[in-house]
């Protein structure tokens, strides 16, 4: 029996790098972009360059956290209708494992909980070789929109 997607309505690379990844937004500066969607994960990568080194020549902490948070928000909101509900961040952890000196890490986010109030998000961010680089937890909140009815 096939599996069923966890996003709410179809999705696709396309509409979240033209829709969600935008212009003078911090996801944009960073050169992330959304690179594949499963039925219960999204990928999203980041280049490792100028924008996102920090001082001795290796990614930043602070731009791995920038990457699981980007890729984490998007999928945690296409798992609510979105003209009823949207996410805000509550909580993101980190450890990092592994230096990253140049090309690109990739952030996959899969969920550990999809509660009506909140959800909790694992992100793996690995090198180009597929080493694990830093692992992330991340906390949303299910919010409803203004004027909209419970139980509609």
């Amino acid at each position: 029996m096939p599996q069923a997607s966890i996003f709410f309505g179809p999705v696709t690379i396309q509409e979240i790098n033209t829709t969600q990844i935008i212009d003078g937004q911090m996801a944009r500066h960073l050169g992330i972009e959304m690179t594949e969607v499963g039925l219960d994960y999204m990928t999203a990568r980041m280049p490792v360059d100028y924008r996102t080194i920090q001082r001795i020549g290796i990614l930043h902490g602070g731009a791995s956290l920038a990457l699981a948070e980007t890729v984490g928000s998007i999928a945690a909101s296409y798992c609510v209708d979105r003209n009823s509900f949207y996410i805000v961040g509550q909580e993101i952890n980190a450890n990092h494992i592994r230096p990253v000196k140049s090309g690109f890490v990739y952030a996959t986010a899969t969920p550990l909980h999809l509660g009506k109030s909140s959800q909790v998000w694992d992100i793996r961010i690995k090198n180009e070789e597929g080493k694990l680089t830093c692992v992330s937890r991340f906390t949303v909140a299910v919010l409803k929109k203004a004027g909209v009815m419970a139980g509609l």
